[in-house]
């Protein structure tokens, strides 16, 4: 994840990105601040202040899944993410770029692993540019031990296009068997692990958790 005293920087805006990418997600002084921070994800806050209307739609929908990404990897990203939508009906899925604006980039992380049955890491080559992915994954990994039904829920994924060597995967996700896009097995494997009761049963917490939340604001 980095220590304190180093200096991780975002490349200025791309015109690859998607149109809808959060300006929070490009704001590297935002990205510094993940140095100094602990991988453990918090519970996610309550959702009825500081929200824009036009987010409700979004934060109202718990996901199959959510593809965390390089910076540079949204069109990639974007594709396995119709890949598992079109092609197995998985779906609804969402990308970590099409996470909502006027958000703080930690708080965006927050609701796209809790707000999800299973979170992705696409890793690529540019997985490794800097310490916000393997932030991203660390985060991932600690919330899957602390809490019961997330366990298996985080999936590794190498995809056809550009994928991190084997030999460069951070030793914390070398535990998880990838999935690997270019293998005779892929379909099977993506059958096997995105189960329809297990996604029922998280978004049954996911709702129980959110009545609480509002029981306790009112």
């Amino acid at each position: 994840m980095g220590s304190t005293n180093s200096k991780p920087t975002l490349s200025p805006d791309s015109s690859k990105k998607a149109k809808n990418v959060s300006t929070g997600q490009r704001d590297s002084k935002q990205v510094n601040e993940l140095c100094g921070l602990s991988a453990e994800i918090r519970e996610p806050a309550s959702r009825s202040s500081g929200v824009c209307s036009s987010n409700e739609n979004i934060e109202g929908v718990f996901y199959k899944f959510v593809i965390l990404h390089a910076e540079n990897d949204v069109d990639e990203a974007i594709r396995i993410q119709n890949l598992l939508q079109n092609k197995f009906c998985i779906k609804p899925g969402i990308i970590f770029a099409e996470m909502p604006c006027g958000k703080h980039i930690l708080e965006n992380l927050s609701d796209a692993v809790n707000d999800s049955a299973w979170t992705i890491i696409l890793l690529t080559e540019n997985f490794l540019n800097g310490p916000w992915c393997e932030f991203q994954s660390y985060t991932c990994l600690v919330n899957a031990l602390n809490k019961q039904h997330k366990y298996n829920s985080v999936i590794p994924v190498r995809p056809v296009n550009n994928p991190l060597p084997r030999e460069k995967i951070p030793f914390a996700l070398q535990a998880i068997n990838a999935l690997e896009e270019d293998s005779p097995g892929f379909a099977k494997q993506v059958e096997r692990i995105f189960q329809e009761s297990t996604y029922r049963q998280q978004r049954e917490i996911w709702r129980r958790e959110r009545m609480k939340e509002k029981l306790e604001h009112f």
